[in-house]
């Protein structure tokens, strides 16, 4: 999965303007767990070239070290300008080379501790799903591995882009990288398709009114069991998550669409021109009509 996810969301296909390689210390067969293996095309040649380096998870990250090559090869693709981007137990080999040190990072909820103590100077959080910091990127599990790489292609492409890909998985098309990775509980609650539920029915009334008390009702739950555990689903208190949905909505509004400003903010539910612009600033660092110009179609 570690392996296949990016591949599938950056694919190879016309409507995607990436390219995509598998590459390995050596090309040739490589043995992976679970009875799978891998026929890698390329070696470490192709960093030299690539914009995103995906980093996979490996078995026993807390003993070894992936080899000096390689190490070498991604520090290298670093300086170049390349991002790395690590899924799930591949932060340690993130780690190794250094380019974590002094930054937060995240993996596997099993191994954090793990990470920590083999590589003190990197902030790891264990709560996350998955953590940006720019040029290095960690996520915790296999899946939430497809939470980073669709984050990674909104911000390349856009939100229309992005919400394309999740389709096309099937996939959520937006989890919070604040979202927790594993919340034990000693006895199951059947909340989180409730929650779930709850959330498609904001989707389709984001124009409306939508207050805590109306999500809460909808979800059959007092507000207050419905903030702290949307919390605890999403990594955003409900009313957080209803803005983020806005303007998410905005985004593929001004990407796909010639409406003004004015209109979309009243299509999704902010009044006004001026309230859409200070929540995008707020959010997004940026504004309507500069995202437009990055990521309207045919431009």
């Amino acid at each position: 999965m570690d392996v296949g996810i990016p591949a599938q969301v950056f694919t190879t296909r016309a409507s995607m303007p990436y390219e995509v390689r598998v590459c390995g210390a050596a090309p040739g067969l490589v043995a992976g767990g679970d009875g799978l293996s891998y026929h890698v095309a390329d070696g470490l040649d192709a960093l030299t070239w690539a914009d995103i380096v995906f980093i996979p998870g490996y078995r026993f990250p807390d003993r070894e070290d992936p080899p000096g090559a390689v190490l070498d090869a991604l520090v290298a693709a670093r300086d170049r300008g390349a991002r790395l981007a690590a899924i799930s137990t591949g932060a340690f080999a993130l780690a190794a080379t250094g380019l974590l040190d002094g930054k937060r990072a995240t993996t596997h909820w099993h191994y954090t501790r793990s990470l920590a103590a083999k590589h003190p100077l990197v902030r790891v959080d264990e709560n996350v799903l998955f953590v940006d910091e720019g040029a290095v990127l960690t996520s915790a599990g296999a899946a939430s591995g497809l939470d980073l790489c669709l984050h990674i292609l909104r911000g390349d492409l856009g939100v229309a882009a992005s919400n394309h890909a999740a389709r096309r998985l099937v996939a959520a098309p937006y989890r919070s990288g604040g979202q927790a990775q594993y919340v034990p509980r000693s006895v199951p609650e059947p909340l989180g398709e409730r929650f779930a539920a709850t959330r498609e029915w904001a989707l389709h009334r984001l124009g409306e009114p939508l207050t805590l008390d109306a999500l809460a009702r909808h979800a059959a739950v007092s507000p207050r069991t419905f903030s702290r555990r949307f919390a605890d689903d999403t990594g955003y208190t409900p009313m957080q998550w209803v803005m983020r949905a806005r303007v998410d909505m905005a985004r593929e509004l001004l990407e796909r669409s010639e409406r003004g400003v004015e209109q979309i903010a009243a299509d999704v539910g902010l009044g006004t021109g001026a309230n859409l612009r200070q929540h995008f600033q707020q959010i997004l660092g940026t504004t309507p009509s500069e995202y437009r110009r990055t990521f309207a179609q045919g431009e």
